[in-house]
């Protein structure tokens, strides 16, 4: 099979991802269990993800670092067995209950909560119900994680190691993950703010007002994690909020958002479908700002981009902070009023949204310490610039 980059940048660590449907077509409709993939000579780790939960592979997933314009063949081999490919895993995620006897549990495929699951209160117990709060995931060069509560903000790992450390971090209450570890630490103060990309609904006039909403808090039904893919290339999961009640006089609203991390980025993506939305409503998602830092705009093409660079990681030093996404999804950039609302502190990305169709959007996170280069608020867009370039232009699979 051919694939091509077709952007004028370079792609480091590009997803390319082979469907089922296409290598069938390629294999004349008799495909084999497996594949091994082969580039120049060398084969290259591979993931075979089952999106849909039917028992087969719907996605042969690997990376590629890809030069400008650059294509190349990709060599399939037939395999009655799954490939290990590499031992080094460069993207996780990890769901872990607290057991009985004061450890935690395996991973989980899914697990459910009462919406109305409160935060921990650490004065009173050691540990949190669910390892560091919720679901974690990562990849070899940044962390992100969950608050499985009310509160269903996201924070960011900062990473000094590129090996897969958060299933260890958390489980020793006597190590700090708040403080500078050698793999890293925990690096955001999110408070009442949407953090690192956590999720709101806008309802214009609601009770003679404009609301913004947390997809959070007590009305939110059940929720659901479920995991999708489980490394070594790329890690997937999904929240389910079926019946969130976000007035008393308005009908139930249903929220799945999918969010994939694969090795090599310095962010996460999220996509989200939303059903029973209100006349009007949007999508929100956002970015904290406590500490007064500039927010930057910028545009390419058919992408855009809001950014913060400024002191303001936990470990006082910067931490540059970006959502990315479609322009033609874009509704506008705006600032959280910090009042009559418990959503604060907040750079807001409002969204376009029609019940059905998807959003989507990436979240960026560069800790100076785990990225250097990107330590300098320009070098940091200059960065983003490419990365718009290539938003829209995903490596193409000619079949």
């Amino acid at each position: 099979m051919e694939v091509e980059n077709p952007a004028e940048t370079g792609q480091s660590s590009a997803l390319v991802i082979l469907s089922r449907s296409a290598v069938t077509k390629k294999a004349s409709g008799k495909p084999a269990p497996f594949y091994e993939v082969n580039i120049n000579n060398n084969n290259t780790p591979v993931q075979f993800d089952d999106l849909d939960g039917d028992g087969q592979w719907d996605e042969l997933v690997f990376l590629h670092d890809f030069k400008p314009k650059e294509k190349l063949t990709v060599i399939l081999r037939s395999s009655e067995i799954k490939p290990t490919g590499s031992s080094e895993s460069k993207a996780h995620v990890r769901h872990q209950r607290l057991l009985e006897n004061g450890s935690f549990g395996p991973s989980l495929a899914a697990d459910t909560i009462d919406g109305k699951q409160k935060p921990t209160d650490f004065s009173k117990q050691k540990f949190p119900p669910f390892l560091t709060e919720g679901p974690a995931w990562e990849n070899d060069r940044v962390g992100f994680r969950l608050y499985f509560d009310t509160r269903n903000g996201k924070d960011i790992w900062g990473k000094l190691k590129p090996e897969m450390v958060l299933d260890s971090v958390g489980k020793d209450s006597t190590a700090n993950y708040h403080a500078l570890n050698d793999w890293g630490m925990d690096l955001l103060k999110v408070g009442s703010s949407l953090g690192a990309g956590a999720l709101a609904l806008f309802i214009p006039d609601m009770e003679g007002k404009d609301t913004l909403v947390r997809v959070g808090g007590s009305n939110m039904g059940s929720i659901l994690y479920e995991r999708v893919a489980d490394g070594p290339v790329r890690a997937i999961f999904r929240m389910h909020y079926k019946n969130w009640q976000v007035h008393p006089f308005i009908s139930p609203v249903s929220l799945t958002e999918e969010i994939q991390i694969w090795g090599g980025q310095l962010f996460y993506e999220s996509v989200i479908t939303s059903t029973g939305l209100p006349a009007n409503a949007a999508l929100v998602t956002g970015i904290v700002n406590l500490y007064d830092a500039p927010q930057n705009e910028i545009l390419e093409g058919k992408s855009t981009a809001i950014f913060t660079h400024h002191k303001q990681s936990e470990n006082k030093d910067k931490l540059a902070m970006a959502i990315l996404l479609n322009k033609k999804e874009l509704q506008e950039f705006s600032i959280a009023k910090n009042s009559d609302t418990d959503i604060r502190n907040t750079y807001l990305v409002k969204m376009k949204t029609r019940n059905n169709q998807p959003n989507r959007f990436r979240f960026y996170a560069a800790w100076e310490k785990s990225v250097p280069a990107l330590s300098d608020s320009a070098r940091f867009e200059a960065f983003l610039r490419d990365e718009l370039k290539t938003f829209q232009q995903p490596i193409l699979v000619i079949e």
